[in-house]
C-alpha cells in the first residue's frame, strides 16, 4: 500500500511539474532526445550497433515477402505442389515437408547470388569502405541479375507499358524494382505451371488405362484412383522421381 502510494504521489509531482512549468518540461524532453538522437548518428556511416540492430529488425519483418517474390522458391514449391497432385496422393508428403524441401532448395540455387552480394556489400559495409546506401545499391543490383535472367521480357514489357514507362532501359540494372519483381513472379507462375503440365501426363495416363481397364471387367463401382495410386507411387519410385525432380529444378535456373 504504501508503494503504491508513492508512486502515486512520484506520478502526481510529475504532472504537476509539467503542468506548471511547461516549457521547461518540454526543453528537458527536446534536449534528451535531441542528445539521443545525435548520440546514435554520430558515428555518421551507419555502423553503430543500435541502428544496425533497428534496421536488421526491420528487414527480418519483410524477410519472408522477399524470400517468395524474388527468389526460386515460388517456382520449387508450385512444382513440388504439382508433383503431389498429380501423385494423387493428397497429404503426403506434408505440407510441412513440401516447404522445408522448398526453403533448403532455395538456399541452394541462391547460394551464388547471396555470396556475391556478402562480398560486394555486406564485407566492404563491415569494413566501412560504403556507405549503406551503397550496400543497398549493390544488393540491388545482384538481385536484378536474377531476377533478369529468369524473366521474359515480354513480362517487363507489359508492366512498363502498365506503369507508362516510356523509357527505353539499356540495361537490367536500371529497371525498377517495382517492375522487375513482379514480371519476375509471372514468368515464374508460368514456368512452374509449364513444368506441372508436363508432370501430370504420365500419371494421367496410368489413370486412364486403369480407368479403360475396369470399365472393360465392369468393375464401375470400384474407384479407379484407388487402383492407380499404388502403380503411380510405384512408377514414381522406379523412375528415381525425387532426385529427377530436385535436379530438374535446379538446373533450371542456371
Amino acid at each position: 500500500m504504501r508503494k503504491k502510494t508513492a508512486l502515486l504521489s512520484a506520478a502526481g509531482t510529475a504532472c504537476g511539474a509539467f503542468i506548471l512549468f511547461p516549457v521547461d518540461a518540454l526543453a528537458i524532453s527536446t534536449n534528451d532526445v535531441t542528445s539521443t538522437v545525435n548520440n546514435l548518428l554520430s558515428s555518421g556511416n551507419g555502423s553503430n550497433q543500435i541502428i544496425n540492430t533497428f534496421l536488421l529488425l526491420t528487414l527480418l519483418s519483410v524477410a519472408p515477402i522477399l524470400l517468395v517474390m524474388t527468389t526460386s522458391f515460388t517456382r520449387i514449391i508450385m512444382v513440388l505442389s504439382f508433383a503431389r497432385s498429380a501423385l494423387g496422393t493428397q497429404q503426403n508428403p506434408p505440407n510441412q515437408v513440401l516447404i522445408g524441401l522448398a526453403l533448403f532448395l532455395t538456399f541452394f540455387t541462391m547460394r551464388p547470388v547471396y555470396t556475391d552480394i556478402y562480398k560486394d556489400a555486406i564485407v566492404p559495409y563491415n569494413k566501412q569502405e560504403i556507405s549503406q546506401k551503397q550496400v543497398f545499391n549493390r544488393s540491388e543490383v545482384r538481385m536484378k541479375a536474377f531476377m533478369y535472367k529468369q524473366t521474359r521480357n515480354k513480362d517487363i514489357q507489359l508492366f512498363l507499358d502498365a506503369s507508362k514507362d516510356k523509357h527505353h532501359y539499356r540495361s537490367y540494372k536500371k529497371i525498377p524494382m517495382t517492375v522487375i519483381t513482379p514480371a519476375f513472379i509471372i514468368s515464374e507462375l508460368r514456368t512452374a505451371f509449364s513444368i506441372g503440365f508436363l508432370l501430370f501426363i504420365p500419371f494421367l495416363i496410368i489413370d486412364m488405362v486403369v480407368s479403360s481397364i475396369l470399365m472393360s471387367m465392369g468393375m464401375v463401382m470400384l474407384s479407379p484412383v484407388m487402383i492407380a495410386l499404388p502403380f503411380k507411387i510405384l512408377l514414381f519410385v522406379m523412375v528415381d522421381g525425387w532426385y529427377l525432380l530436385v535436379e530438374s529444378l535446379i538446373r533450371s535456373f542456371y
